[in-house]
């Protein structure tokens, strides 16, 4: 990076759960969440027949730049036709990766709190509900985690 510090690392996703989700086949959906960075690809396992599914599933993507930001998708697995989309989101890892690169002795708590940023078993932690778009209805609860691939700062 041109300031001299290194922002590679990997983003820990846990995805919780979706909450109202679109139905997509006749009374329900078979949704999973595929999350891309760039070229790189991770999902959840499908959950059948729910549209409030619990998937509580952690993916990793190794980032190089956490300026270019993660897309979300949720989807409805279909067996013959192609699967149906349920909403996307965007998320801006950036305040995380800035947050995680303090010395967590330093942090000053208040401005922590203040941006929904927090320090979870010593771990630099940003809980998130997301709100589908392009969808009618429907929101995903992630919680983010960045984990720095070295500290030369």
């Amino acid at each position: 990076m041109r300031d001299g510090r290194t922002r590679e690392g990997s983003l820990k996703v846990r995805v919780v759960r979706g909450m109202n989700l679109a139905i997509r086949d006749f009374r329900s959906s078979d949704p999973y969440v595929v999350l891309r960075w760039r070229n790189k690809r991770v999902k959840t396992k499908v959950i059948k027949n729910n549209v409030n599914p619990e998937w509580n599933e952690e993916l990793t993507l190794y980032i190089q730049d956490p300026n270019i930001s993660i897309k979300l998708e949720v989807l409805d697995k279909d067996t013959f036709t192609p699967d149906d989309p349920m909403g996307n989101a965007v998320i801006n890892i950036q305040p995380l990766v800035e947050a995680g690169r303090v010395d967590l002795g330093t942090l000053d708590n208040d401005i922590i709190r203040i941006s929904k940023i927090y320090i979870y078993n010593g771990k630099v932690v940003q809980d998130m509900i997301l709100r589908l778009k392009d969808v009618e209805c429907g929101e995903v609860e992630l919680r983010l985690e960045w984990v720095n691939a070295r500290r030369n700062w």
